[in-house]
């Protein structure tokens, strides 16, 4: 019996019907259809085919690489022109001049950038140098900064050929309290000289003016000496007979063994900034009495927040955020302990309108401390009489809204660059005071260090 009710129909066409195997297949020529390749060497001659088209893509890229490559600039290759050999280890290097000073693993050695020869050396101290910084006095005359491995900076004059010890910076009678020294610099002129160094509980600055003027007034006394004596010795020479050849083997840089200069004069101690703390003012009018001039930005020491101020802001915090405290740790605010510091030139900042300033001389210092937001300026002219057992005030202070990361002055003193922890560039004009611009970097990167161009 048939049930159907409805005459029968051609089904719709549906995508299930398709050829899968064959693509292609309208390609074909008819009379080639049987030369298709059966299952399932088709699906290996298609991965092969696959593979083959990606391999001839990886080539190509590569030749337009290396297509760049050639059009790019290349490098000049240099080769040493010339060498010197040392007796010991060498440590560290600085060029001034002519001369190359080099710390070894006994002592200093300089050598003639002319003629590459050994010069002279200093081992008297038997101590291993591990970083120098020299500068050209003029006159033949170079100033030379060096740290041993026991971190004490020795003064250092070189001239004539010889060298000069003026004075260990940072030695005590006492060992138990050396400090040792992480940094140090010379400013451009050699008129001063800056040391950072670092206890067992704390760090601080240190800035010398150094007597270059008096230097180079004794080392031209000195010279002219030691050219009278040579004279002097060699009219005894055609003179006498005896002993000719040793006063003849006798150098010019021995008679400078006895000369004394002067030694240099501690101008600032610079220690890192205490945390603010609760006042003691009873009133605003009190605390606007302490304030200090118009000049400078206070640093918070005179205000009117109390002690129980902020320690009930300290209870709300810890209460807040006491899941993340306990699980990370509280770890106490510790001291700072590395700073950096730049000598600057004469600025309005920098310098009142009643100051004689030259322009080439330094008139102050900028630094900065580590995990702190000022920039703090020090004038060079300040005294340390009677302020032996208090912390100098800064002359100028420059907050920033981060940590300072790092900092960089331009070669003519005007620029200043300051990068923070939020990963800004900010640039001052330290002429005028006021910034220039402000870089943000997209991503999330630390900046160690900046320089000028």
């Amino acid at each position: 019996v048939n049930t159907r009710k409805h005459p029968p129909g051609i089904p719709p066409p549906s995508e299930n019907n398709w050829p899968k195997d064959e693509e292609d297949f309208f390609l074909l020529h008819p009379d080639r259809e049987r030369d298709a390749l059966p299952q399932p060497f088709r699906m290996i001659n298609k991965l092969v085919m696959q593979v083959f088209e990606s391999a001839m893509e990886i080539i190509e890229r590569r030749e337009m690489l290396r297509e760049a490559e050639k059009l790019k600039v290349q490098p000049k290759k240099c080769f040493p022109t010339a060498e010197f050999q040392v007796t010991e280890r060498a440590n560290c290097l600085a060029v001034s001049g002519k001369y190359v000073f080099v710390g070894l693993s006994e002592g200093l050695a300089a050598f003639n950038t002319c003629d590459f020869k050994d010069v002279c050396a200093w081992d008297a101290a038997k101590t291993e140098i591990c970083a120098i910084h020299a500068l050209d006095l003029g006159n033949e005359c170079h100033v030379l900064l060096a740290v041993d491995d026991m971190g004490l900076v020795w003064l250092f004059c070189f001239h004539e050929e010889s060298f000069l010890l003026v004075k260990i910076l940072n030695e005590v009678e006492d060992i138990s309290q050396q400090s040792a020294c992480v940094e140090e610099v010379l400013s451009r002129g050699g008129d001063y000289a800056g040391i950072l160094l670092q206890g067992n509980t704390k760090a601080w600055l240190e800035i010398y003016q150094l007597p270059k003027d008096s230097w180079l007034t004794e080392m031209e006394k000195t010279t002219g000496a030691a050219e009278g004596s040579a004279c002097s010795e060699r009219r005894s020479s055609c003179l006498s007979k005896v002993g000719t050849s040793l006063l003849q083997e006798l150098p010019v840089s021995a008679v400078q063994a006895d000369v004394e200069l002067d030694p240099p004069v501690l101008l600032l101690t610079v220690r890192p900034p205490k945390p603010i703390t609760g006042t003691s003012f009873k009133g605003p009018l009190d605390a606007l009495k302490e304030m200090d001039d118009d000049s400078m930005l206070g640093l918070g020491h005179n205000h009117l927040i109390k002690d129980s101020q902020w320690e009930l802001q300290e209870a709300i915090f810890c209460s807040t955020y006491r899941e993340y405290l306990e699980a990370e740790g509280v770890t106490k605010e510790e001291i700072p302990r590395h700073a950096t510091f730049h000598f600057l030139l004469p600025s309005r900042i920098l310098m009142g309108p009643e100051m004689e300033v030259q322009p080439d001389v330094p008139v102050g210092i900028g630094v900065h401390w580590d995990g702190n937001h000022n920039f703090c300026f020090y004038l060079l002219n300040n005294s340390l009489k009677g302020k032996a057992d208090s912390d100098l005030i800064p002359d100028v202070v420059w907050p920033c809204a981060a940590p300072i990361a790092c900092s960089a002055v331009s070669s003519c003193s005007r620029y200043l660059a300051l990068a923070g922890e939020d990963a800004t560039i900010t640039i001052w004009d330290k002429h005028l005071g006021y910034p220039l611009s402000v870089t943000a970097i997209l991503e999330e990167r630390f900046i160690r260090s900046i320089h000028f161009l």
